[in-house]
């Protein structure tokens, strides 16, 4: 199973981005998925998670302000992002939890990031 991630990239403060997230492989389902981020020198931090549902949950430092969503038929999660700040300057990791094909046991799988970045 692999996670592929795009959309990052620079804006400047008060700006937009939109980062996607592709689940593909021996996927029987996707459940939660979710993103995190690191900013340099910090530890990986929780930002949004989303169930197959569509029932959500964020951070408080991005309430308001980012929004999950999914596309369940595509394994695809989405992170919008507006009124981004510098302090939001992090790479931006998709997470998923997947059940595989054959045994059906489920695993957490992680993208390989994309950095998004905030001028100010």
């Amino acid at each position: 199973v692999q996670l592929v991630e795009s959309g990052g990239g620079l804006v400047q403060r008060g700006g937009s981005l939109r980062v996607s997230c592709a689940a593909s492989g021996s996927i029987y389902r996707v459940n939660d998925m979710a993103w995190y981020r690191q900013a340099p020198g910090k530890q990986r931090e929780f930002v949004a998670s989303i169930t197959t549902g569509g029932s959500t949950n964020y951070a408080d430092s991005v309430k308001g302000r980012f929004t999950i969503s999914r596309d369940n038929d595509k394994n695809t999660v989405y992170l919008q992002m507006n009124s981004l700040k510098p302090e939001d300057t992090a790479v931006y990791y998709c997470n998923a939890l997947v059940e595989v094909t054959l045994t059906f046991n489920e695993y957490a799988y992680w993208g390989q990031g994309t950095q998004v970045t905030v001028s100010s």
